[in-house]
């Protein structure tokens, strides 16, 4: 074994490029700031990693599932029947300039080969076009009578991790209601099923505080998931990105990680913005108090197993204190997590009123199918997605076409 460094400005990108050189399977040694980021210069961040010796090494293949296997044999032979027929137009269109009497010049030795040739192509199209057929009955396990030609929109949708409860029936929408002359490309059938997906993506608009009103919001969910980062890149916004500057305020729950209190106080302390921390509820009425004079008041709280409901119940007696602001509930999930997870995660934390969802990791997976169906089974809307490590500006508001360019453009390896 020997070691091997690996730098960048930042860790996602120092991550990102280990990956490109060795892999998902290599051993991270260890994992380091150098240099912190300042306002005039990038931070730096090291990763040392350890691999096997160059004669050793041997290409890995990434491991693939017999279905998974048979969905990209479908996916191909799909495209290589598209291609076969845009083939056969190319070859026997003839071009709107040319003369008929042109035509008639050619010898019949010519006009043999060439019906001779279309009906060789006509054949290999009709061939690729049954293997399709046959290989999508083999995918397809459910009752949904699915046609071949959906069957690229359907593999990338369930690859995607959205719910196949949601996609068979979608599916059913889409058999149903798409025209039958938008069928024939592929291009269209995806843009007809983005329009479709859209409208069913519950969207939170960010609307800016106008004085007096305030706006209060707590961040809930399990560890992990970057609610303290989340909530130092909203205070920026708010602070310094929007149309105006906004007075913000922090409050911090999360007194079990001294890592997170220290977090919050170095982004506060670098932002300027007051900060206070809480221990019970009488502590949550007096900070409340004394940060009321902000636009935003933003709490972060301790991080919780879905599990634990006693940490639950917990933050829950924190909503019994009579604020001068409704408090709205954020519940903070990664995208990272299975969609049955996910689930789990929401059904435990909505003893508290949830009011929208906040999607974190953006960055380590493109596989967005599942945070799409926990929205459409909870009808609950997203405000925010995540989508770097950075503060403040891997941040955005939620974007349905965002969501569906993860779950739609996926290319199977």
């Amino acid at each position: 074994m020997k070691l091997k460094t690996f730098t960048a400005s930042t860790y996602t990108e120092a991550l990102n490029k280990v990956k490109a050189a060795l892999g998902d399977d290599v051993v991270i040694v260890s994992s380091k700031e150098i240099k912190k980021k300042t306002l005039t210069s990038p931070g730096l961040y090291e990763i040392v990693v350890a691999v096997e010796e160059e004669e050793n090494i041997k290409p890995r293949k990434r491991p693939t599932s017999n279905e998974s296997h048979v969905q990209e044999v479908m996916l191909k032979l799909s495209n290589a029947a598209k291609e076969i027929t845009s083939l056969n137009e190319e070859v026997f269109t003839v071009p709107k300039e040319e003369k008929p009497e042109k035509q008639m010049l050619s010898n019949d030795c010519d006009s043999k080969e060439i019906v001779v040739l279309k009906n060789q192509i006509s054949q290999i199209s009709d061939t690729l076009k049954f293997l399709q057929a046959t290989v999508w009955n083999m995918v397809n396990k459910t009752d949904l009578e699915l046609p071949p030609e959906f069957s690229e929109i359907y593999a990338l949708s369930k690859a995607s991790g959205m719910s196949e409860k949601h996609l068979d029936e979608i599916m059913r929408l889409t058999i149903k209601y798409m025209p039958f002359k938008m069928r024939k490309n592929r291009e269209t059938i995806k843009r007809y099923f983005h329009t479709l997906l859209k409208k069913m993506i519950p969207i939170r608009v960010e609307r800016e505080i106008v004085p007096p009103h305030k706006k209060i919001m707590m961040f809930v969910g399990p560890t992990g998931v970057g609610k303290t980062t989340t909530i130092a890149k909203l205070a920026a916004r708010y602070a310094y990105k929007l149309s105006k500057r906004h007075k913000v305020g922090i409050i911090t729950l999360d007194t079990y990680r001294i890592g997170a209190v220290d977090q919050l106080m170095t982004y506060a302390k670098m932002m300027r913005l007051p900060i206070e921390t809480v221990v019970d509820p009488s502590d949550f009425s007096e900070a409340l108090s004394s940060l009321r004079h902000n636009d935003y008041i933003l709490i972060d709280t301790v991080g919780s197993s879905q599990h634990d409901e006693e940490k639950i119940q917990k933050l829950k007696s924190f909503l019994k204190v009579e604020t001068f602001a409704e408090i709205n509930i954020n519940l903070v999930l990664s995208v990272v997590t299975k969609y049955e997870d996910l689930v789990d995660i929401y059904n435990n934390f909505s003893i508290l009123p949830i009011d929208t969802f906040v999607f974190t990791k953006f960055d380590e997976t493109k596989n967005y199918g599942n945070a799409f169906s926990l929205m459409l089974d909870t009808k609950k809307p997203a405000s925010y997605f995540s989508i770097g490590q950075e503060v403040p500006d891997d941040l955005i508001e939620a974007d349905a076409d965002y969501l569906l360019k993860g779950i739609l453009n996926k290319e199977f390896n």
